[in-house]
C-alpha cells in the first residue's frame, strides 16, 4: 500500500476515534488516568479535537509528513490510558480483560503505521511538503 493511501485510511480512522469522543463520551472519560488535572470530560473532548485534527492533517498533502509525525507521538501519548482501561478491567470478564489487554500491544503497529503514513511516496513524488 502507498505511503499516501495508507495516510488516508489512518485519517479516516483517527475522524473516527474523534467523533466518537463526541457522541459517546462516558467511554473515554472513564479511560482518563486520575492523576490528569482537571475533569475528564474535558481530557475527552481535548482528545477528540487532537485527533480530528491529526486527521485532517494526515489527509492534506501538504501536512502529512508532519501529521503523521504528530499521529505516531499521539499513539504514544494515549498508552497510559489504555494501561489504565487495562487495570480498571482486571475483575471484568475474560472476554473484556482480553480486549483491554490486546489493545496494550497494538499501540506499536498504530505507530508504525503513522510511521509509514508519513513516508514520501516514491512511485509518484507525493506524500506530504512539510519535512
Amino acid at each position: 500500500m502507498t505511503p499516501a493511501r495508507s495516510a488516508l485510511l489512518l485519517a479516516g480512522l483517527m475522524a473516527s476515534a474523534g467523533l466518537a469522543h463526541f457522541v459517546a463520551p462516558r467511554q473515554f472519560d472513564s479511560i482518563v488516568p486520575r492523576s490528569l488535572p482537571g475533569s475528564p470530560r474535558a481530557w475527552t473532548k481535548a482528545s477528540g479535537a487532537v485527533e480530528l485534527a491529526l486527521a485532517a492533517r494526515l489527509a492534506l498533502p501538504a501536512t502529512r509528513r508532519a501529521g503523521a509525525r504528530a499521529t505516531a507521538l499521539f499513539f504514544a501519548g494515549v498508552f497510559p490510558a489504555n494501561v489504565k482501561m487495562a487495570y480498571d478491567w482486571r475483575h471484568r470478564s475474560a472476554a473484556a480483560r482480553t480486549i483491554t489487554y490486546a489493545r496494550l500491544p497494538l499501540q506499536v503497529p498504530l505507530v508504525l503505521w503513522a510511521r509509514h503514513a508519513g513516508m514520501r511516496d516514491v512511485r509518484r513524488g507525493a506524500g506530504g511538503a512539510d519535512g
